[in-house]
């Protein structure tokens, strides 16, 4: 899986969490960049993430995400694990 892929695999779930389809993310996007990212949200979005993905954050890579680069590197490293 190429980064290409999951950056439009994590497109998509973007927009179902947050019911927007015009969310594009990046690599630097973080919470201050989606109007409704909250604390609330963030569990719903990892755990769509997770499912998306067939695989589980472990709490401190979950505590430690700065940006949506450093969960796409996570899932990288784990799709080549």
């Amino acid at each position: 899986m190429d980064t290409r892929e999951i950056f439009e695999r994590l497109d998509r779930v973007f927009q179902d969490v947050f019911d927007d389809d015009t969310i594009h993310v990046t690599p630097k996007t973080t919470a201050d960049d989606i109007e409704d990212w909250d604390s609330l949200e963030h569990i719903t979005l990892i755990s769509a993430v997770e499912r998306e993905f067939r695989m589980k954050f472990k709490m401190g890579e979950i505590s430690s995400m700065k940006n949506v680069g450093e969960m796409a590197s996570i899932i990288a490293a784990r799709a080549k694990g």
